[in-house]
């Protein structure tokens, strides 16, 4: 089975080696074997050729590209072997009866995974995450059962992000508090880390729901786009609190990264360097692929699987009409 990510820093080159895929750099070469990799990602200048694509695409291999800041530029998608067209009118048909449904349960799995991740807290200690818990838990699925159109959802999801950014300040250090989420660029390391989880979270998904029927473009959350892959976008929204933010929380508050060493202070510490961008990218690699009982399924999978299960289920809501329930930690499922 297919489950493992490379990252590459360097500049190098890319090309076929048999079964293999050689990297070349300066340091030489490296060989990695073709059946063993599900994605590559790219964070400098590489180049291909159209052989290396030809058998990567053969393969089934994602190859996602950042540029210097470590911001999303794009993905090689090759032609996907999985393709159901009765699938996508039905996914069509969904998006057009029954939009307000995945929407709102989507954002309700947010803020129940954020309950999830701040109970933690709670129970050590941070009794005044109280409210807010009650928030998430309670308050959430009154509001959004008052509500009848998407924009109305969208302005529920903002305030549960908001409520999620300002409980920081109750159990991390000054140094990684957050007063407001800017995005484009980040402003500081809180912002830094938390744009990077995110993006690294959405080619994650990508990648899985590459491996379904799914079309990625037709989306119920987000406005289905011409330019993103916005049905990743929305199915790696639930999994924010429990893979990107359980990351971050658990690199500074065990300081595992600093912003005096692991920013770069050209850009104010807005900017992870290359060593903070690998020690990120090791602890969201542990995190995505942590394995824990899954309850309904009664074995073990990691949170990388039950982002592909989750596309599942969305397919059994297309063609069963089951109700949509994104993965909830508490439940396990």
């Amino acid at each position: 089975m297919k489950e493992e990510s490379k990252y590459i820093f360097s500049r190098g080159d890319l090309s076929r080696s048999d079964f293999s895929i050689k990297y070349k750099n300066e340091k030489g070469n490296f060989y990695i074997p073709i059946e063993k990799i599900k994605e590559i990602y790219c964070f400098n200048e590489i180049t291909m050729s159209t052989k290396f694509l030809e058998i990567i695409a053969k393969s089934g291999i994602l190859i996602h590209y950042f540029n210097y800041f470590g911001n999303y530029v794009g993905t090689f998608y090759p032609k996907k072997s999985l393709i159901s067209g009765s699938l996508v009118v039905e996914q069509v048909n969904l998006f057009t009866k029954n939009r307000l449904e995945i929407a709102k349960a989507i954002v309700n799995g947010i803020a129940l995974n954020i309950h999830s991740v701040l109970y933690h807290y709670y129970r050590h200690g941070k009794e005044n995450l109280k409210d807010i818990l009650d928030f998430y838990k309670k308050d959430v699925i009154k509001l959004l059962n008052k509500v009848d159109n998407i924009k109305q959802i969208l302005s529920i999801e903002g305030k549960i992000w908001a409520e999620f950014y300002n409980s920081f300040k109750v159990f991390l250090p000054k140094d990684f508090i957050l007063n407001n989420r800017v995005k484009r660029p980040p402003d500081n390391p809180m912002n830094a880390m938390i744009s990077f989880g995110n993006t690294l979270l959405y080619t994650k998904t990508i990648t899985e729901i590459y491996m379904t029927h799914l079309d990625q473009t037709i989306s119920f959350l987000h406005e289905p786009s011409e330019a993103r892959f916005s049905l990743s976008l929305d199915l790696s929204e639930v999994f924010k609190p429990i893979i990107v933010f359980k990351t971050i929380f658990e690199l500074v508050n065990n300081n595992k990264i600093k912003v005096e060493k692991h920013f770069d202070k050209k850009y104010n510490y807005s900017l992870l360097n290359d060593e903070g961008k690998k020690i990120f990218i090791n602890a969201l690699e542990n995190r995505i692929n942590t394995t824990f009982k899954h309850e309904k399924l009664n074995r073990m999978i990691s949170y990388k699987q039950a982002i592909k299960l989750d596309g599942y289920k969305l397919i059994k809501t297309i063609l069963e009409g089951k109700e949509f329930k994104p993965f909830c930690m508490e439940d396990k499922q």
